[in-house]
């Protein structure tokens, strides 16, 4: 399958995976329809296929396209709507002493130390847990496209946290986050996506893409906590109606 995505840029082209089994709903099937990014078009290509619901990992962007089902929704934070909750109030208190610094995305052995414990303790049943640092290096460097890292360090400099995210023309997309496990009561990660929206709305974009949201996946839940957030469907980018519990 091949698209043009502008007079003067080659054809893109489009594969489909083969059968999978799904990593987050026991006894389904994935696939997907995946291109891969090459400059110099990497960026454009990956801002406009973040709008139609793609995501990036490595030099592919993928969407799933299952058979019989439905399930995995992209999902965005619309950053001018945003407000945060009680809850996520009270993430923005307990980390207010940590240092959020933008950094070349540039795989570093500290990175790669934090990114190991947090898969053993988060993961360990994963292919993630296994990578190398040869392997995180890849992830880190391939199919770059406007990319940067997030770095949150505490009082003594160590770092807690970090996300690749990438640059869209309308927004930031949080590419893969990975956090210190044993700060678990900090939420962490949602501390760095409340980061992520505010570093949008200091640069004048319009969204955080978080990839996709899977009502029934324990893994995807936390996603839901961000209010209003838009999901992507037939009808383009809709708000997802606020459930009890969920408001400020």
């Amino acid at each position: 399958m091949s698209v043009m995505s502008s007079a003067t840029r080659p054809l893109q082209q489009f594969f489909r995976s083969g059968p999978m089994p799904c990593p987050y709903l026991p006894g389904r099937v994935e696939r997907k329809l995946f291109t891969r990014l090459a400059p110099p078009y990497a960026a454009e290509v990956n801002s406009t296929l973040s709008r139609a619901g793609f995501r990036r990992s490595h030099d592919i962007v993928y969407r799933p396209v299952c058979p019989d089902c439905s399930a995995c929704v992209p999902v965005r934070i619309p950053v001018d709507g945003f407000v945060p909750s009680r809850s996520l109030r009270r993430v923005l208190r307990m980390n207010g002493d940590l240092w959020v610094s933008e950094v070349p995305a540039v795989a570093t052995h500290e990175q790669y130390r934090l990114f190991t414990t947090y898969q053993y303790s988060r993961h360990g049943d994963s292919d993630m847990a296994r990578m190398t640092a040869g392997d995180y290096s890849a992830m880190i460097d391939e199919g770059r496209a406007g990319t940067t890292m997030f770095e949150m360090r505490d009082y003594r400099q160590r770092l807690v946290g970090a996300v690749l995210t990438d640059r869209l023309t309308d927004g930031l997309s949080a590419v893969y986050s990975f956090f210190d496990p044993s700060l678990a009561e900090r939420s962490l990660g949602s501390f760095m996506i409340l980061s992520l929206v505010e570093r949008a709305r200091a640069s004048g974009l319009g969204y955080v893409y978080l990839g996709y949201w899977i009502r029934d996946s324990r893994k995807m839940a936390y996603k839901a906590r961000f209010r209003p957030l838009e999901t992507l469907g037939s009808k383009g980018w809709q708000r997802l109606p606020d459930e009890p519990g969920t408001g400020p």
